[in-house]
C-alpha cells in the first residue's frame, strides 16, 4: 500500500508545477515480442509519430523482447504506474478480472481478417475497452499478429496426434480447454522461457503465431508446424489509466492520432510479416510445415469449436452471439 501511494505521489508531482514545460513527458512502453515483430514495428512507428506531432514535448521509450518485464509482472507493474502502456495479449486480461477479453481466444470465432476487423474497429471492440478502466487501464487500440499455430517435435497434423503432448500456451482459461479439448497438455510458461523449454524438452511444442515462432528461433527448435489458424494472435494497447488522465488534454488528443497511425501500420505489416516469417521457417529446412487439408481444418474445428459453448458462462454469452451476428456476413469471404 505504501508503494502505490508513493507512486500515485509521484505521478502526481510529475504533473504539477510546470513540469511539462521543463522538459518532456516520458512514455515508457514495453512488451514482450522481439522488435521485428508487427507489435515491435508497430510501437516503434508510435514513437515516432507521436513524437513528431507533440513535436518534442513528449519522449517514447520502448522495451523490447521482455528487457523491462516479462509477460506475467507486465500487467502488474502497468497498474502500480512502473510502466506507461503495453501491448499485451488480449486474453492476459482474462486473469486479471475482465474475463470478457478471453473472448478472443476462442477457437474459430473469427473465420478471417475480415470478421475479426469487423470487430476490433467496431462497437463491440470499443465496448471492450472500456471495460478495462476500472481495472485502471485505458484501453486504446487492438493491434494483430496474424492468427496461432501449433509446432511440436512431434507430428500433430491431426486433433488426435496432439493428444499426451505438452504445449506451452499463454494464462488464458480459453487456450487451457483448447489443448484440453484435442487432448494435449497444456503448460503454461513465460513468453521469455519458451525457447529453453522446446530446446530441452520441457514441453514439447507450442500455441503461437508464425511471427514468434521465427523471430524468437523457436522453429529451431522445432520439427513439426501445422498452420491451424485456430486462434486470434492480437494485442490489445494499454495505458495506465491516472498517467493517461492527467496528460494535457492537447498531448493525449495527438498521443491518440499517433495510435490510430501505428494501428493502420500495424495492420499492413502484420499480413506481411506472416507471410515473411513463414517463408523463412520453411527455407530453413528445419521445421516440416504442413497446411491442413479441407478434411483435416473440420476435424480441427470439430475438435475445438465445442469449447466457444464451454467457456460462454466465462466470457459472456451474449459477447459471443453479438459477435457471431456481426461477422456473419464476412464469415465466408
Amino acid at each position: 500500500m505504501r508503494t502505490i501511494i508513493a507512486l500515485t505521489a509521484a505521478v502526481g508531482i510529475a504533473f504539477s508545477g510546470g513540469a511539462f514545460a521543463q522538459s518532456p513527458i516520458v512514455i515508457k512502453f514495453a512488451h514482450v515480442a522481439a522488435a521485428d515483430t508487427p507489435k515491435g514495428r508497430a510501437a516503434e512507428h508510435f514513437k515516432k509519430v507521436a513524437e513528431e506531432r507533440t513535436k518534442g514535448r513528449v519522449k517514447v521509450e520502448i522495451y523490447a523482447n521482455s528487457t523491462l518485464y516479462k509477460d506475467k509482472e507486465e500487467l502488474e507493474a502497468l497498474q502500480m504506474g512502473s510502466v506507461h502502456m503495453l501491448a499485451p495479449v488480449a486474453g492476459k486480461f482474462g486473469p486479471a478480472g475482465v474475463k470478457e477479453f478471453e473472448v478472443f481466444d476462442l477457437p474459430y470465432i473469427f473465420p478471417n481478417d475480415a470478421a475479426l476487423h469487423r470487430i476490433t474497429q467496431g462497437p463491440i471492440g470499443a465496448s471492450l475497452l472500456k471495460k478495462l478502466e476500472p481495472r485502471g487501464f485505458v484501453g486504446l487500440s487492438y493491434w494483430d499478429a496474424g492468427f496461432r499455430v501449433l509446432s511440436s517435435n512431434k507430428p500433430i497434423r491431426t486433433p488426435d496426434q496432439a493428444k499426451g503432448q505438452k504445449i506451452r500456451i499463454n494464462s488464458s482459461k480459453v487456450n487451457q480447454s483448447i489443448m484440453k479439448s484435442i487432448g494435449a497438455l497444456p503448460q503454461t510458461m513465460a513468453f521469455s522461457e519458451v525457447y529453453q523449454a522446446l530446446q530441452t524438452g520441457v514441453v514439447d511444442g507450442a500455441d503461437g503465431n508464425l511471427s514468434n515462432l521465427y523471430t524468437q528461433k523457436q522453429y529451431e527448435v522445432q520439427k513439426h508446424l501445422t498452420l491451424t489458424n485456430h486462434t486470434y494472435s492480437g494485442y490489445v494497447v494499454v495505458a495506465n489509466k491516472p498517467f493517461w488522465d492527467k496528460l494535457p488534454a492537447d498531448i493525449r488528443t495527438e498521443l491518440e492520432a499517433a495510435v490510430k497511425d501505428a494501428t493502420e501500420f500495424n495492420r499492413k505489416v502484420a499480413v506481411e510479416d506472416d507471410a515473411k516469417s513463414l517463408a523463412a521457417i520453411k527455407a530453413s529446412g528445419k521445421t516440416e510445415v504442413h497446411t491442413p487439408s479441407p478434411q483435416e481444418k473440420d476435424a480441427w474445428m470439430k475438435a475445438m469449436m465445442p469449447v466457444q459453448e464451454e467457456m460462454a458462462p466465462r466470457v459472456g454469452r451474449e459477447l459471443i452471439d453479438a459477435i457471431r451476428k456481426e461477422t456473419a456476413t464476412v464469415a465466408q469471404n
